[in-house]
């Protein structure tokens, strides 16, 4: 058959011969009448929790600027003993950025507490058993912060390795029996016990924040403390 019978027979059966048309949904996106949006959804939930509220952003600093701040002068520590030279020692140095970071700290929860303030309460959480969940991971998270520091003191706490105090050996104790980095979640499941007793989703998203830098700090700190350890079990094999 030749090519035009062919196109011919084509056309005869025009039922088998038509190829489905991919259609452009709504005729594009530019199309779309956005003002006849449902739009209830979006705006119930900002209602709960205004992202670009002033105060939100500065606790979003701040538990972002905490733990980037210890460790880039940790660090530098580590490698310059420039704190050690400017206290005169890497105890007094030590304790100094413990203070700086106490201090940081409780102005992050100042401004977690702010933002919680400001924002609206969700009618959801208030309720008793979400008021006892969270008394319960406030005490949780007490417990976990105290004995954390209790068990390395003041120096282990606070980043003294990155001076020069090492430990005689790795603590094994309670917390850290439960989970390694015991002071981090602990401080973590304070912030959700305040933010469940609040009603707060506000609170509830920037514990999420929270949990996420320290989860951040810990893939950083984590590998380069081990690092410190191995150097100074080489030295002593030297030794």
């Amino acid at each position: 058959m030749s090519p035009s019978g062919a196109a011919a027979a084509r056309s005869d059966n025009p039922a088998e011969n038509t190829q489905p048309v991919l259609l452009d949904c709504c005729g594009g996106l530019n199309n779309v009448d956005y003002s006849k949006m449902d739009l209830t959804v979006v705006e119930e939930l900002l209602r709960y929790f205004n992202l670009w509220d002033s105060s939100v952003c500065v606790a979003v600093i701040a538990i972002i600027f905490n733990p980037f701040f210890w460790n880039v002068v940790a660090r530098w520590e580590h490698r310059t003993r420039g704190l050690s030279r400017i206290f005169g020692s890497p105890h007094l140095a030590c304790y100094c950025l413990g203070l700086v970071i106490i201090l940081l700290n409780v102005y992050r929860s100042h401004s977690i507490t702010v933002a919680m303030k400001t924002q609206a309460r969700w009618e959801v959480m208030e309720r008793t058993d979400v008021l006892y969940s969270g008394v319960a991971f406030l005490v949780l998270g007490t417990v976990l912060v105290v004995s954390s520091f209790l068990a390395l003191g003041f120096t282990g706490t606070f980043l003294g390795d990155y001076f020069g105090i090492l430990m005689d050996k790795k603590v094994t104790g309670f917390p850290f029996n439960i989970t390694e980095n015991p002071m981090y979640w602990g401080s973590t499941a304070n912030y959700l016990g305040l933010a469940l007793i609040g009603a707060s989703p506000a609170g509830l998203v920037l514990t999420v924040i929270v949990a996420v830098a320290y989860k951040v700090a810990i893939r950083f700190e984590g590998p380069f403390t081990e690092q410190i350890y191995r150097e100074r079990s080489q030295r002593r094999k030297h030794e």
